[in-house]
């Protein structure tokens, strides 16, 4: 099994291939620990490319990097991620769909897509909207495939009210619907379950899976 300064050494490799612009390295280094060092294609997305998205999203914010070198970074891992999924052992279905989105003028989907590939793989029927779902196509939507749980993320934290009319509408015409928020949204606002209501916040995609797991009583 790699050790902890190992795992650090290879996520700063990763960071450093994602700046550099070098999609095959990055590739490379994820695909060796897969491989070689014996990791979970869940514990690489949490502990190397969720880590490292949020070590970007750092660096951009005290200005460090430039707006470009954000998004070239992020889409080295949207390839990762892809590759990575199209690689990992896929769970039986267990009959139980979700529905992933990010809220109306959230444009950040990549910690919605690390969730929607997490309850992929584990069994679930994802459907994945992807960013800056209007709300009224969102309500559509759900009439429309009946999910048996609704996913909604946010990052920026100026969308907390955004994230508070979705549910809100949600639950005015789904009440039986259970509501999941993630994404740093939930950093800043922690009483999304108290004031909304709403089953699940916050959480790494695996913690998601588990709850997602015990709220719809997934069997084995």
């Amino acid at each position: 099994m790699i050790s902890t300064a190992d795992l650090d050494a290879l996520r700063r490799d990763y960071v450093a291939a994602q700046l550099a612009g070098n999609r095959r390295k990055a590739l490379e280094i994820v695909a060796s620990l897969t491989t070689c060092h014996g990791l979970s294609a869940s514990e690489v997305r949490d502990r190397i490319i969720a880590a490292a998205q949020r070590e970007i999203g750092a660096l951009w914010q005290r200005n460090e990097i430039s707006v470009a070198q954000e998004h070239m970074a992020t889409a080295i891992s949207h390839l990762v991620l892809a590759d990575l999924f199209q690689r990992d052992q896929t769970a039986r279905p267990n009959g139980r769909q979700v529905l992933v989105a990010c809220v109306e003028h959230e444009l950040h989907d990549f910690p919605a897509r690390l969730v929607a590939d997490e309850l992929d793989v584990a069994g679930f029927d994802v459907r994945f909207l992807g960013a800056n779902v209007p709300t009224d196509t969102l309500l559509s939507f759900i009439a429309r495939e009946q999910p048996d749980l609704l996913v909604l993320s946010a990052t920026m934290a100026f969308h907390a009210d955004t994230v508070r009319h979705a549910v809100e509408r949600v639950q005015a015409l789904f009440p039986n619907l259970p509501i999941a928020v993630g994404g740093l949204v939930c950093e800043w606002i922690r009483t999304f379950d108290q004031d909304l209501g709403v089953a699940i916040v916050g959480g790494t995609g695996a913690d998601l899976v588990r709850a997602a797991t015990r709220l719809l009583k997934v069997t084995a």
